[in-house]
């Protein structure tokens, strides 16, 4: 059993991709080539926003969006510690400050009143100022962004929306990767949408933005491509990973309502865990299935008993990014917010883990695994 079949996904679609990926091929464009464009075009309409600009990887998105916004040295970016580790890596990156804020206990998504409560309590009396918020779509999940963007407002924080995991979910008709002032995503090959390599996304309904990372994924080009305006980055999807999107985009909503049926089936049939919440009028894209265990001790064993059928899980995340070395030998990267206030996050690492998930397990699959779990 896989814990997501890559492979299955790539026997429905082989005929489409294959012919595809010969198309580039013959033509030889492989750096920026008409399917690139074609592609940023389509997410576009499927999203609902202006612009999509690719680039070469999700956090690569990310860092484009910080420096777009001129966010660096000074500044301080607000985000959640329990998040894969690019999520935070990249306010280091472009030299500005990260701040922890801790998470809602069962949407696992940043707190909007944590959030208003660390605004509040920030100090900037060391010459750092609070510049931005990047909330993520977790596990498929949309952050509550009616809430969250209000915020943001009204202190005059921009709002970055990390919807890596979150492409295909929603809030009522508003798709993930259309909310906040930019959002970022990724095509790593195990997201809900992507590719067979690395890859990534900007997406905005801003002109002068979007303007601006075309220009930092080619290392700040200007409208000479020797004329260079101002320091970027070397970070391009690259034609072949765009060919292969196409492709999974045409069958992208039914790859949805699959992992949603599969959620389901997990919901009605689980017992002996905490199944994930999705609030009224949200749809999850289901990046991952994750489930909670009353303690540490006893998630060991539950996992033990999947590992010994047979059966793949995966703890997502382990360790709260506060937590992890690269955040917690330096005081400075703590942020201005007493951490004992993380502690949902500290307690939900120790007890979550997550089960096979993806469009194309079995109804006999999902029974195996529900089964070894009561």
């Amino acid at each position: 059993m896989q814990f997501i079949d890559l492979h299955a996904q790539y026997q429905q679609l082989k005929a489409r991709i294959d012919t595809r990926i010969h198309s580039v091929l013959d033509h030889g464009k492989y750096i920026m080539g008409p399917e690139v464009f074609e592609f940023e075009e389509r997410l576009a309409e499927y999203i609902g926003v202006k612009h999509v600009i690719s680039c070469g990887n999700g956090t690569d998105a990310l860092q484009l969006s910080l420096m777009a916004m001129g966010i660096g040295p000074g500044d301080a970016v607000i985000t959640t510690p329990f998040t894969f580790f690019a999520t935070a890596e990249v306010i280091a990156l472009v030299g500005a400050e990260p701040v922890f804020s801790d998470i809602n206990e069962k949407t696992y998504n940043l707190c909007p009143l944590k959030l208003e409560e660390t605004i509040k309590n920030f100090q900037s009396d060391e010459g750092i100022t609070l510049k931005a918020v990047i909330a993520v779509d977790l596990f498929g999940l949309p952050a509550n962004y009616s809430a969250i963007e209000r915020i943001c407002k009204r202190y005059g924080l921009t709002l970055i929306e990390d919807a890596a995991q979150g492409m295909g979910g929603k809030i009522n008709d508003t798709n993930a990767g259309s909310f906040g002032d930019i959002a970022t995503t990724s095509f790593f090959p195990a997201k809900p949408l992507g590719c067979y390599g690395d890859g990534g996304a900007v997406l905005t309904d801003d002109d002068d933005i979007a303007d601006v990372i075309k220009s930092l994924r080619v290392h700040g080009k200007g409208i000479d491509k020797y004329d260079n305006v101002r320091i970027g980055m070397n970070s391009r999807l690259d034609t072949l990973q765009a060919a292969i999107l196409l492709e999974k985009l045409v069958v992208f909503d039914d790859e949805i309502e699959c992992r949603n049926n599969v959620a389901n089936q997990y919901a009605a049939a689980l017992c002996g865990v905490s199944i994930p919440f999705v609030p009224d009028d949200y749809r999850s894209s289901w990046a991952q299935y994750t489930v909670m265990s009353s303690n540490e001790n006893e998630r060991k064993g539950f996992m033990s008993n999947l590992r010994d059928a047979g059966i793949p899980s995966a703890i997502y995340y382990g360790t709260p990014l506060h937590q992890q070395t690269a955040f917690n030998k330096e005081p400075e990267f703590r942020g201005n917010v007493d951490l004992g206030a993380l502690n949902i996050s500290e307690n939900i690492s120790k007890r979550v883990f997550s089960l096979p998930m993806h469009p194309y397990l079995s109804e006999t699959e999902i029974h195996k695994i529900v089964e070894n779990l009561k």
